[in-house]
């Protein structure tokens, strides 16, 4: 988001829910957030990418579970009593779709204003930046806003669209 395009716009505020991730901070937008859980075993699929943990059944729906420290080829590290599930709605064109991210822990819950979301940075071809809403910087933490909806798309997975709807 460019900070220019929010010049002239009155101050919006929206909410983030912050989790932490192999020591850094990240963000979601709170709308997105169904509920968040603890770390239970997931149904193993099999023929799907590394970062698919499986599925778990969330009252009757079936939930796929994103590990983003695999996704984002991060240190990979055992599941602790913190160790959380964000579960997510994600909008794409063919629909709305539920889905998991297994995150290390669960932060806050920040009160944003969209003009002080700094614009992402600028990494190279190499280091694909498409799913960041942008940098947002506090005294303690510089975080990384996701675009849930472009980070999680079934259809950037293989093997996931059987799980969905």
């Amino acid at each position: 988001m460019s900070n220019d395009a929010n010049i002239n716009q009155p101050n919006i505020i929206k909410q983030y829910l912050t989790f932490n991730l192999a020591g850094e901070m990240y963000g979601v937008e709170i709308l997105k957030v169904q509920e968040i859980r603890g770390w239970e075993p997931v149904r193993i699929i099999p023929n799907t990418p590394e970062y698919i943990k499986g599925a778990l059944n969330l009252r009757g729906e079936i939930v796929p579970i994103i590990d983003l420290r695999v996704r984002f080829s991060m240190e990979n590290t055992e599941y602790t009593p913190v160790t959380v599930v964000i579960v997510l709605c994600v909008e794409t064109e063919s629909g709305s779709n539920i889905m998991g991210v297994v995150a290390d822990a669960v932060s806050d819950v920040l009160d944003i204003n969209l003009n002080e979301i700094k614009d992402k940075p600028n990494l190279g071809a190499k280091i694909d930046t498409y799913f960041m809403r942008g940098m947002y910087v506090t005294k303690e933490h510089m975080i990384m806003l996701l675009d849930i909806d472009k980070l999680l798309n079934p259809d950037d997975f293989e093997g996931i669209s059987a799980l969905l709807p």
